[in-house]
């Protein structure tokens, strides 16, 4: 299978796959707290009577049953060493489904591993790729015709997944992500991100899955439409889980799914299926309401983006002029020299944070300079940048290998700077660029050096864009460095490069880019002749600069010039920029008192997530003369509050609320020995936490933990899996006022029924609190739960107020 010929099977008419696999077993006897694979391989005509029914029912994609057949998953149950004879056995019993039809595609599934990527857990990123090279080498051997990595939340799992089927085939790839009720993944990436990363690296088909009902899905299919050079697939759910007659189902019918159906067509889906809950009937009926219609054409627009895992950054050559903040370079800093020599973070975040407030629109980082390892310092400043901000970065090099390991880790899609025509660059840099979708810096340079004439620059400019467009690279991908030289040097160095970014915007529609403060080296008072080439060469179409955005008189005069230039919304920027400049000066000029308002070197430690930082600044709060209690009770817990916050208003996600509770957790395990006997005693409640039988998720269970202990309360953590029956006797043991359950899969939120039944059975007085992405409010009420929380801030607001009414 080509990705020619499956887009070929969408020009005239949706795809169908075929609908749930995992909700259908269960009706037919698949018991939870099992292997599922291994189940499937005990009774095959099962599974292959659900896949001839869903074959019947229109149903071209058979997905084959190896969703969690990976090593990781499979050690869960111990079963890690039968990888390949599972594997492969699955794969034929859907082959074996699909025998005496004509054209039924076999599509391998895979998913997440249940173990998160470093910094938020242990996995290497080369460890997973090779985890997941192992499952698609076996897949590709047992014959699937394409693949599926679906129900993914998160965004740096799926690139790794796409990365190592890539290398090891030329099959079609689906990634299919999962999103949360505010649109997000559990890690924080909206739609368009998604798409944005995921076509760029190669993704053949993008989509969604599970997530939702059908109704609820249609937005976000809009949303991914409007940035997908790729199809899209949509495989909702059968509405949302609902509790009836002591069962989890899904209660929407057949008719109702089947009546979105076109909506999802005229969303922009081009293949559609049905997630949990969907049958055969299901799968029957949308095929009948949707067989009629042509899918939405894909769109040929390219548009210039980059992306980190949480943000986008469309680049607009008749928009905004953008600011890529260039202070992140070791080059003439003295300090931060030696604080990468330490291997201190510290500064590099700084400013990333500072730029970022100072309105750059994208981050340079360059980790060039002698007594480091380059390579190993860029990968840790990439993951350390990415927790501290959203912007999206621009990898800066003179090493290729540098570069190349840097777009492989980065969980977004950057931006190379840069790629000359000198020898080593050229040929390797563009094969790189391509693999792994990143746009580039194109520099007018060659093994030459500097080119002689505006000529031979437009020579190099052709010579690179012509190589670059054979390679399957879109021009929107390219932005050609102006070549800003010094005008003490060259009188005509600014008219020079304008003529170049004026050639490029005009003859060739390309986006343009310059290191503005090179135009005044060597001169007095550099930023007015600097702020006066901005707003020139803005006017000529200048499309971005690398720059300081804490020049102030430059960056106002970007905004003004954007202004008068009639540039869309620039009117609304200007005046917001100068609002906050007003609100940051008034802050500079206030009282001390109301500086320390923002809070103490501890409180900003938790709210950066600088674990290496948070031990000093405590040991220096206690040098002072204060109290460990006054330190928890009135910074630590103000600091994790805010973070709270921030996570509530998605100004945070997932990663950062980690890092934060990370860090505090390692300032109360070194304060809590010195708490006064009073104080000690003065311990809150107890909370027996676990993730429910079956269930080997604990990504959320963990992080509710970690809150917990922050806060005081004395948390007795079960692990995963864990039986109803010994979830209460802990709690028994312990003496728990709560216990607190989580559940992420849909067949097995009903243990956490169980728990409280038993609880009730045993006229134990303790509170039972539930959360989970499968988990409402609403199922929380029907199975007598005294509390729902949507997420870990949220379970400490939860304890808190079911501690008050104990």
């Amino acid at each position: 299978m080509t990705k020619e010929k499956l887009y070929s099977l969408i020009e005239n008419r949706p795809l169908y796959m075929d609908g749930a696999t995992g909700s259908n077993l269960q009706k037919a006897g698949m018991p939870t707290g099992i292997c599922p694979e291994q189940w499937i391989l005990e009774h095959p005509d099962i599974l292959i009577s659900l896949q001839k029914q869903f074959i019947e029912s229109g149903t071209q994609v058979l997905l084959t049953p190896t969703f969690s057949g990976n090593r990781l998953k499979l050690r869960e149950y111990g079963l890690e060493d039968k990888i390949i004879e599972m594997n492969t056995e699955l794969v034929g019993l859907s082959k074996k489904a699909a025998e005496g039809y004509d054209d039924i595609l076999i599509a391998g599934d895979m998913t997440m591993t249940g173990e998160s990527l470093a910094p938020m857990g242990v996995l290497q990123l080369e460890e997973l790729i090779d985890i997941y090279k192992e499952q698609a080498s076996i897949l590709v051997k047992a014959g699937v015709d394409l693949f599926i990595v679906e129900t993914m939340m998160s965004l740096a799992e799926s690139r790794a997944a796409l990365i190592a089927i890539k290398e090891i085939c030329d099959l079609p790839v689906i990634v299919s992500m999962t999103y949360n009720e505010d649109g997000r993944t559990l890690y924080g990436t909206d739609p368009a991100t998604a798409v944005v990363v995921l076509q760029s690296l190669g993704a053949d088909v993008i989509g969604i899955n599970c997530s939702t009902g059908p109704d609820e899905m249609t937005e976000i299919i809009a949303e991914m439409k409007r940035y997908a050079n790729v199809p899209i697939m949509a495989k909702p759910n059968a509405g949302l889980p609902k509790l009836i007659d002591g069962e989890t189902v899904y209660d929407m019918k057949a008719d109702e799914f089947s009546s979105f159906g076109p909506a999802l067509i005229q969303s922009g889906a081009a293949i559609i299926g049905g997630c949990c809950g969907t049958t055969p009937e299901h799968i029957q009926k949308l095929v009948e309401k949707t067989i009629h219609l042509k899918p939405l054409p894909v769109s040929a627009e390219r548009k210039r983006i980059l992306a980190s895992e949480r943000k986008i950054q469309e680049i607009d050559i008749d928009g905004p002029f953008l600011v890529i903040g260039e202070r992140i370079n070791p080059t003439g800093k003295k300090k931060l020299q030696a604080s990468l020599r330490e291997e201190d973070m510290e500064i590099v975040i700084e400013m990333a944070e500072q730029q970022e407030e100072m309105g750059a629109d994208i981050l340079d980082v360059n980790m060039g300079m002698n007594g480091i390892d380059e390579k190993e310092m860029m990968l840790r400043a990439i993951e350390e940048i990415t927790l501290a901000t959203n912007l999206p970065l621009c990898i800066d090099s003179s090493h290729v290998d540098v570069i190349e390991a840097a777009l492989r880790h980065y969980p977004g899609r950057a931006l190379i700077n840069s790629i000359s025509l000198e020898k080593v660059k050229f040929e390797s840099l563009l094969p790189i660029a391509k693999k792994y979708g990143a746009m580039f810096i194109l520099l007018p340079l060659s093994d030459k050096g500097l080119p002689k004439n505006i000529d031979e620059k437009k020579e190099i400019i052709h010579t690179i864009l012509d190589r670059a467009l054979e390679l399957g690279i879109h021009k929107e991908d390219i932005i050609v460095d102006g070549l800003v030289a010094t005008v003490g040097a060259n009188k005509r160095a600014a008219i020079e490069t304008i003529e170049t970014i004026a050639y490029c915007k005009q003859q060739l529609g390309l986006a343009t880019v310059g290191g503005l403060s090179n135009i005044s080296f060597g001169l007095p008072s550099r930023a007015y002749v600097n702020a006066a080439f901005v707003t020139m060469a803005i006017q000529n179409g200048l499309t971005m600069a690398i720059a300081n955005p804490s020049s102030e008189i430059m960056m106002n005069a970007a905004y003004a010039s954007d202004l008068l230039l009639n540039k869309e919304n620039a009117d609304i920027r200007y005046i917001e920029r100068m609002n906050r400049l007003s609100e940051k000066e008034s802050v500079s000029s206030g009282s001390t008192a109301e500086k320390e308002k923002k809070g103490t070197d501890v409180f900003h430690c938790v709210l950066k997530g600088n674990k290496k930082s948070i031990l000093n600044e405590v040991k220096a709060e206690l040098s002072i003369g204060k109290e460990p209690g006054f330190i928890i009770n009135e910074e630590l817990i103000p600091a994790i509050n805010e973070v709270g916050r921030l996570f509530e208003e998605q100004t945070y996600f997932l990663p950062q609320l980690i890092s934060s509770a990370e860090t505090m957790k390692m300032a109360i395990e070194y304060l809590e020995p010195m708490l006064s006997r009073d104080e000690d005693e003065a311990e809150k409640a107890t909370i027996v936490i676990a993730t429910v039988e079956g269930d080997i998720h604990d990504i959320g269970k963990n992080l509710v933990a970690l809150m917990l202990k922050n806060y005081g309360y004395k948390v007795i953590d079960l692990g995963k899996d864990v039986s109803k029956e010994r979830i209460v006797a802990a709690a028994e043991e312990h003496h728990a006022e709560i216990i607190a359950l989580s559940a992420l899969m849909t067949t097995t939120m009903m243990r956490m029924k169980d728990v409280v039944e038993l609880v009730k059975e045993k006229n134990m007085n303790v509170k039972v609190m539930i959360g989970g992405a499968v988990i409402t409010q609403s199922f929380a009420d029907e199975i007598c739960a005294d509390g729902y929380s949507k997420d870990a801030a949220d379970a400490v607001k939860l304890v808190q107020k079911l501690c008050e009414n104990s």
